[in-house]
């Protein structure tokens, strides 16, 4: 198999799974782990999403992470998790990706148990300054949650895991995926969304950091679904933990907004930007990463490593993989970084985050 991603490159090596060393396992999903990798030629450390494609056709995932390596071919920034290679064998495929040394943001969580102010609105600089770029792409990532974000070995953040990211082009009111404490109304309800979908889960988790919990609960979805209907979450002064400020719960606040068009963000990056809870901040020296981040990862590994290491409970049948048609299911799943080309230049990006506007005043708590 090639690993082509542009043509009239027939003369190059594939590159294969042989090609890296494993290290460890740093993460596990439904059907997936995480490795760390050495690529062997270059001796550059890797992080490697291997996939069974058994369980991926049994987790009805292909969609997934066919759509996953397509918008990652495309898409470069430093506030996400930039794919490297992508291949495959008759049993798995292979995503790789950025190490992100510090680890996903929910390990500190658990760790700390809840996240400063200062602290908080450093990560959510970092999130809205890698949200810009994709959303000044027309991608929605949709699935915004700590699990979801990554700190580097020096404590900023980047985006990662994007199955279930879409264009923002409409006629998805029957796409309702991601994660129920985090989905926005429309999502839960299967309406029709946007852009603004990724800013309500930002107010969750800024809501999640301050308090140490979410502001929608339940089992499942439907019950999150009817907690979302039966109220509207509104932090009050008696709410707001010691050491934090109106204007953070002013932002939480604009976030949450059941309606849409009512929510911060709606009409763009700019106003979640230009709130006074982040008008002190620079946007310039974040894109740099020249900042001191306040919060540092330990220096060692910051991954559950005994969950990583477990096996799935079920077994599954490979039978099916012999069939060529079921191999197809995953033609084009290849890619290599040096033959490809960003969406957008990284400049555009650099001169919307220069963007300088009044910043909006919080309402009454």
């Amino acid at each position: 198999m090639g690993n082509c991603a542009t043509s009239g490159c027939e003369s190059q090596v594939p590159i294969a799974k042989r090609d890296f060393s494993f290290q460890c396992c740093i993460g596990k999903g439904g059907f997936s782990k995480v490795w760390r990798v050495r690529h062997r030629a270059s001796n550059r450390t890797f992080a490697m999403k291997e996939m069974l494609k058994a369980r991926v056709i049994n987790k009805r995932s292909i969609s997934s992470v066919l759509n996953e390596r397509k918008l990652l071919a495309v898409l470069k920034h430093p506030f996400i998790v930039n794919m490297q290679y992508a291949f495959q064998d008759k049993t798995s495929l292979y995503l790789v990706m950025d190490l992100m040394a510090g680890g996903d943001l929910r390990y500190s969580l658990v760790k700390e148990s809840k996240f400063s102010e200062e602290q908080t609105r450093f990560f959510v600089s970092c999130v809205l300054t890698g949200l810009e770029y994709l959303h000044l792409n027309s991608v929605i990532h949709r699935d915004i949650k700590p699990e979801n974000l990554v700190l580097d070995s020096k404590g900023y953040v980047r985006i990662t895991d994007f199955g279930i990211a879409r264009l923002a082009k409409g006629e998805n009111a029957e796409d309702g995926s991601g994660t129920p404490g985090y989905m926005a109304p429309e999502v839960l309800c299967k309406q029709e969304h946007g852009v603004a979908v990724d800013y309500f889960a930002l107010g969750v988790l800024v809501y999640e950091f301050m308090l140490g919990r979410r502001p929608y609960n339940g089992r499942t979805r439907r019950e999150i679904q009817s907690a979302m209907a039966s109220r509207q979450v509104q932090l009050r002064k008696t709410d707001i933990p010691e050491g934090w400020s109106l204007e953070a719960a002013d932002f939480v606040n604009k976030l949450l907004q059941r309606k849409p068009s009512n929510r911060l963000g709606y009409n763009g990056s700019h106003e979640v930007k230009n709130h006074t809870w982040l008008r002190n901040v620079q946007w310039q020296k974040i894109f740099e990463k020249t900042l001191e981040s306040p919060y540092k990862p330990d220096s060692g590994d910051n991954y559950d490593t005994r969950v990583a290491q477990l096996d799935w409970k079920d077994e599954l049948s490979s039978s099916p993989l012999e069939h060529t048609s079921v191999q197809e299911l995953f033609a084009g799943y290849f890619f290599d970084v040096d033959h490809t080309l960003p969406m957008k230049p990284l400049e555009e990006t650099l001169a919307l985050a220069q963007l300088v506007r009044q910043p909006l005043s919080p309402r009454h708590i």
